[in-house]
């Protein structure tokens, strides 16, 4: 029975093997692999060729930008370099303003008058250096205030010089106030002294030569015991007759002294060294500055202004005699009358 198919071709003739149609189908099957790998290639190279592409775009992209930033970064490079010759010149120009301001304190020191302007150009310049550190587009403002400050400075200076004229003008007519003053206060007192005097004439008419009130100096002394008793503040019954003559010699003063002329009549009040120590007298001060007001309550009660009166006490503490004897202590227990300036 004869073969058939494959099996029949595989053998040729004379009975031998045919290899050819094997070869043919593993031709076939490498062929069509090779073509499977082609195409995969092709279609790597496929994708691969979209994301080359893909990047080249984004890389231009980049380039761009980066040519974009490499202007700006120049652009920005010149506008500081800009800002800082700018920074500059403003900074020269805060050095002059600072001499302005340190001549303009030195200006201050002598013008009462022109502190509060100096006080707003103060400000102003404290403004003006703060601004130093701001944009370009102040420094036009910086030097408008600079000029205006300037203005300010040169008025100010007017008014200085002005003032300084002011102040010697001033000072003329002080001096010569004060030397019509002076002319004034001399004539017043001149004219006290005389009416002094004549008072003292009066009292010493009144008075007569008693041994027990006499004149020391400027004032009318009269011994303790002529007025009071020892160690007491009340006025001895005959003493009135006494005070009744002082106190018309003091009306009749008063009537003549012009009255703008201040002057009272000042009743001091003196003790001895020896202390005392009693319940209404706890000591020399107390009982000197008792008499010498009783002194002047007996005047005022007989008609003697009490604005023109005037009490003190002065204790032990300005003797008349150093002394330690009876006659030295008798001379330091005294009423004093002294006509003087209010």
């Amino acid at each position: 029975m004869p073969m058939s198919g494959a099996g029949g071709r595989r053998r040729g003739r004379q009975g031998q093997l045919n290899y050819w149609p094997g070869f043919v189908d593993a031709l076939s099957t490498l062929l069509l692999a090779i073509v499977f790998l082609i195409s995969v290639f092709m279609v790597g190279q496929f994708f691969l060729s979209r994301e080359l592409s893909s990047r080249d775009t984004v890389l231009d992209r980049l380039n761009r930008q980066i040519a974009e930033l490499t202007d700006l970064l120049s652009l920005e490079k010149s506008n500081r370099r800009t800002v800082e010759e700018n920074l500059q010149a403003l900074q020269t120009t805060l050095q002059s303003t600072e001499a302005e301001r340190s001549r303009l304190q030195g200006l201050l020191e002598s013008g009462g008058a022109v502190e509060a302007r100096a006080a707003e150009l103060k400000t102003a310049l404290e403004s003006e250096k703060q601004t130093t550190g701001r944009a370009l587009s102040q420094v036009e403002i910086l030097n408008q205030q600079i000029a205006a400050m300037r203005r300010q400075l040169a008025a100010l200076e007017e008014a200085l010089a002005a003032s300084e004229a002011r102040d010697k003008d001033s000072q003329a007519r002080i001096a010569d106030l004060g030397s019509r003053l002076n002319i004034a206060l001399a004539q017043r007192v001149q004219e006290l002294a005389r009416y002094r005097s004549d008072f003292f004439g009066r009292l010493r008419q009144i008075l007569g030569n008693r041994q027990d009130v006499r004149i020391v100096g400027d004032r009318f002394v009269f011994q303790s015991e002529v007025l009071f008793p020892a160690g007491q503040a009340v006025l001895r019954p005959e003493a009135s007759g006494e005070i009744d003559r002082i106190a018309s010699a003091l009306v009749e003063l008063e009537k003549q002294i012009p009255p703008d002329i201040p002057w009272v009549i000042r009743v001091d009040g003196h003790t001895d060294s020896r202390p005392i120590a009693t319940p209404q007298f706890p000591s020399n001060w107390a009982l000197s500055s008792a008499r010498a007001i009783a002194m002047v309550q007996a005047l005022a009660a007989r008609g003697v202004q009490p604005r023109h009166l005037a009490a003190a006490g002065f204790g032990e503490f300005q003797p008349l005699d150093l002394g330690t004897t009876e006659e030295a202590y008798a001379r330091n227990r005294r009423i004093e009358l002294k006509l003087t300036e209010r």
